[in-house]
Order: C-alpha cells, then structure tokens, then sequence
C-alpha cells in the first residue's frame, strides 16, 4: 500500500487509508463515550453549584477551628475557665467595671480578648465559644452518626424482610414517635443523671455528654428508619433485585451489593439536615438547663449567659449567635446542594 501523497498541482492532501480513519474515529468515539460512575456525576454537577461549594467550605471551616480550638485559644492569650474579671492575678488589668459589666467598646473587645469578656465573670468569650463549639459540633456529629446507623439497620430489615419483621419494627417505631421529644428531654435528662450519680455529688461532664447522647440516640433514629424503609419498599420489586435472587443470592448479598448502594443518596442528603437540627437540641437542652453545665463550654450555655445580660451587654451573645447563624444556614443549604447534585431533577 503506498502512502498518500499530496494530488498534483493540489494544496490538499490525499484522504487516508479508510481502514485507518475508521480506526481513528472508534478511538475518538470511545474516548468521548467513556462512561462515569454515579458518585462521579454528583461531584461534577456538585462542582459546579458555587453556593454548594462555598457552604461546603464554611462548614469545614467550623470544623477545623472545633479541633483547633486549643491552639486558636493558645494564639489569643485566653482560656475560657479563668475569671479574668474576678482573678487577683489580673486585677492590673481590669476588664469589668463596678457594676460587672464589661470595660470598653461592645462587650470589651481588645487586643487580649478578641470577642470580649463575660458579664459578672469575665471569662473570655471567644475561648468560650471556640470550646463551645468544639463541644456542640463534635457530640452532635456522633449522635447523628449513631441516629444514622440504627436508622439505616432498621429500615433496611424491615423494608427488605416484610411481613411480620415490618409489622413488629414499625410499631417499635410507632412507639418511640409518640413520645413528645424537647418535652421528654428535658424530663429525663435529670432522671438519667439522678439514676447513676449520687444528688449530693457533682456530675461527672462525661456522664453528661454520655447521657445526652444516649437520649438524643434513641429518640431520635426513627425518621432515618421511615425513609430508608419506604425506599428499599420501591427497591426490592425492582428487576435487578428479582435478578439477583433468581441467581441464589444471598439477603444479605442483597441487601450490600443492591439496595444499599441505591439508598446512598437519601441517607447523604437526610445527614445533611440532621446534624444542624441536632446541634439545635443540644444547644437548647443546655439553655434548659438539663444538658451541659458549668464550666463546660457549650454554645446553649452562651445564649443561656447571655440571656440573662441582654438588656446590659447584649453584644455578649452578637459573636455566638452570629457563628450559630452562618453554621446552621450553611450547613442547610449544603444539603440543598447535596440533594440537587444526586437529583438534577429537584435542581433549584
């Protein structure tokens, strides 16, 4: 075969050989067509949605300064348990005037006390609230896991199994859904407490944060179960699961390699809300009273402070409210994006 040549008297080249163009073509055409997983769609459509990315970027951002509460709180000069306004040591540089309240501008923010001080006390806010937060976002993130979890497990028994299994699950779940919950909590919170610990004695802190978890836990994983349950009902009618058990099967092979992946998307975005609403109950049973307490920093124990000072120093509870704001809201409309990523359908 000779190789093409320029026509004579010409400026175009002779066509290629047509096996060769053919071949070149098929690469063309498998390169364009090669094929992506589902995770890697939702990350291309989530990429692209800048409000998602930019939530996405807060809610880390919280975070990382969570875990480095101690080395930001270092950095400031602070810590948020010593009584800056009350401590002998510190009586060359007062930061409360004669009535308690805090010396300067909006609730005496300073070079040494970046956020301002506490009335009465005069600890330093943003210690408090860099350790408040770090209590708040890290026990709300393990119950929301633990909430997940039992929620997933039970829904997907029951929704796969049926039957009996479904009747006996979904009356257990029928059964922790009538307990009113922000009621419940603050009643039992102290019978949890007095049951294990002697009235006389203090309660331990992690006995507190090991009884708000376990309350929180079990009434709280019965939403997660009703969602995965009504999705794995859809699912196991559907032909690839009727072909999985043709080929023999197992209900637990099933259920791993079958269902479960295709129930990812609503356990993503119901996480997404769950732990902002969790971080909400904290902080209200600690501004009830009933959750953390003195001196552990939390941030239902600043709105709580600040409550009592609004009228006198109401710039006290300005920095936690602000950061419980923008963490909540952009937590919030992270699983908006989540959820249009996994669905274009339900896009904005």
């Amino acid at each position: 075969m000779t190789s093409p040549t320029k026509a004579e008297g010409s400026g175009s080249a002779v066509a290629l050989d047509p096996e060769l163009e053919a071949t070149s073509a098929v690469a063309k055409g498998e390169q364009k067509l090669e094929g992506r997983s589902p995770g890697q769609l939702m990350w291309q459509r989530f990429k692209r949605d800048r409000t998602g990315v930019v939530c996405a970027a807060i809610v880390i951002f919280f975070f990382v300064a969570a875990l480095a509460a101690p080395l930001l709180v270092k950095l400031s000069g602070a810590d948020p348990y010593t009584l800056y306004g009350q401590d002998p040591t510190y009586a060359d540089e007062p930061v409360l005037d004669e009535f308690g309240l805090p010396l300067g501008y909006f609730g005496g923010v300073s070079g040494s006390h970046w956020f301002g001080v506490e009335p009465q006390y005069g600890r330093d806010l943003f210690a408090m609230l860099m350790y408040g937060m770090r209590t708040s976002l890290f026990m709300a993130l393990g119950v929301t896991v633990l909430l997940m979890v039992t929620g997933v497990i039970i829904g997907l028994v029951g929704g796969y199994f049926g039957g009996r299994v479904d009747y006996w699950l979904g009356r257990i779940t029928d059964f922790f859904l009538s307990f009113p919950s922000q009621l419940f909590f603050i009643a039992f919170m102290p019978v949890v407490t007095a049951f294990f610990v002697d009235p006389q004695e203090e309660t331990p802190t992690y006995f507190r944060a090991l009884a708000i978890l376990v309350v929180l836990w079990v009434l709280g994983w019965m939403g997660m179960a009703r969602l995965v349950r009504s999705t794995v009902l859809s699912l196991r009618e559907r032909e690839f699961v009727e072909a999985a058990k043709v080929a023999g099967a197992s209900p637990g092979r099933i259920v791993r390699k079958e269902i479960l992946p295709n129930i990812v998307s609503p356990i993503l975005v119901q996480f997404t809300y769950q732990l902002p609403s969790t971080i909400l109950t904290i902080a209200f049973l600690s501004f009830a009273g009933v959750g953390f307490v003195e001196p552990t920093p939390d941030w239902g124990r600043l709105f709580a402070a600040g409550a009592k000072h609004a009228e006198q120093d109401p710039a006290f509870m300005f920095f936690p409210g602000i950061a419980l704001v923008i963490f909540i809201l952009a937590f919030n409309l992270l699983g908006d994006s989540v959820r249009d990523a996994f669905d274009p359908k339900s896009g904005r």
